[in-house]
C-alpha cells in the first residue's frame, strides 16, 4: 500500500465524515487544501471570474 494518498471532501460529505474515512482507511491527514472554484461571468464585454465554492483535499500517510 503507499504512504501518501490524497482525500477529498465530496460534495454529500462534512469534513468530519472525510476525516473519519481517512481513519477507517488507515491514515493521517498532515495537511489540508483548499482550492477555488471559479465562474466565468461576462459583464460589459469583459470576462470576469467570481469564485463560487471551494475543493477541500487533505494529504494523508499511513499510520504506521
Amino acid at each position: 500500500m503507499s504512504k501518501k494518498k490524497q482525500f477529498e471532501v465530496l460534495a454529500n460529505e462534512t469534513i468530519a465524515d472525510c476525516l473519519t474515512r481517512m481513519e477507517n482507511e488507515g491514515y493521517r491527514p498532515v495537511r489540508r487544501i483548499e482550492k477555488p472554484i471559479f465562474k466565468e461571468v461576462l459583464k460589459n464585454n469583459q470576462t470576469e471570474y467570481q469564485p463560487v465554492s471551494r475543493k477541500i483535499v487533505f494529504d494523508a500517510l499511513r499510520i504506521e
